[in-house]
């Protein structure tokens, strides 16, 4: 297995690649999953943070033939807690996180690569490609893409559109500045991630990306309920943020 970048094989322009995802619900989909990407022959380490899944998870990761895979263990239930125990796992110069459940493919990791030449974050948006995933309804699409419109007028910042997208790219030294002011432990760190990248200055990019439709439920798509109180929860993050911002500058941290 992998202890440390020194023993990585770099494989994009002398930078070592790692591929991060937590699981709980994705067992019919990420053994393909993670196939598919090794299969681009970019990434040299995945670290799979499982979040108390769904049993039969471990097995079907351990069928794939590859000593790049790593399994850690975070008992604390949450999409945010599993993604950063992943994140912080991670030997990789460049850190590229997904989700197992079949929505991203291996093939747009390139273009997160090329441009991470420039930029020390790139975040993937599902709303500049036209996708006909069902699970990405109008209204889901629309409140991503108000939110980071208002992210953009409030912070003064570049044009976002997709303010969920789980498919981005962080250079390792960014992940460990921003890992102190870390909050938020449910799917609300995705846009904890985007606001402490804007609020620290870090040069970033959006760039389109394959959304296909999803293998097996989902904990949060799967309730409407769920999805209308994520999405008042995620507005007061917003605004919540932005007056801290105001008031302290690159010193906030959230609460």
């Amino acid at each position: 297995m992998f202890e440390d970048s020194a023993r990585i094989r770099c494989m994009w322009n002398n930078k070592s690649v790692s591929l991060v995802m937590p699981t709980y619900r994705e067992k019919d989909s990420i053994r393909a999953k993670i196939e598919d990407f090794l299969a681009t022959g970019l990434v040299d380490e995945v670290i799979v943070a499982n979040n108390n899944a769904e049993t039969g998870t471990d097995e079907e990761i351990r069928k794939i033939k590859s000593d790049k895979i790593k399994i850690i263990y975070e008992k604390r239930q949450g999409y945010g807690y599993a993604l950063q125990a992943a994140l912080l796992a991670a030997s990789g110069d460049l850190v590229v996180s997904i989700e197992p459940d079949a929505t991203y493919i291996g093939k747009d990791l390139k273009r997160f690569l090329i441009f991470s030449e420039d930029f020390p974050v790139v975040f993937g948006s599902r709303v500049i490609k036209k996708t006909h995933n069902k699970d990405w309804g109008y209204w889901r699409r629309e409140v991503n893409f108000l939110y980071g419109t208002l992210i953009h007028l409030l912070f003064n910042t570049n044009t976002i559109t997709d303010i969920g997208c789980t498919y981005k790219l962080l250079k390792r030294e960014v992940i460990h500045e921003l890992a102190p002011h870390w909050r938020h432990g449910s799917s609300l760190f995705a846009t904890e991630l985007l606001l402490l990248v804007i609020t620290r200055g870090y040069p970033f990019i959006e760039i389109p990306v394959t959304f296909e439709e999803r293998v097996g439920g989902s904990v949060v798509i799967g309730s409407r309920l769920k999805l209308v109180k994520l999405a008042f929860e995620g507005l007061w993050q917003i605004i919540a943020g932005w007056i801290r911002w105001l008031i302290h500058g690159k010193n906030l941290e959230y609460v």
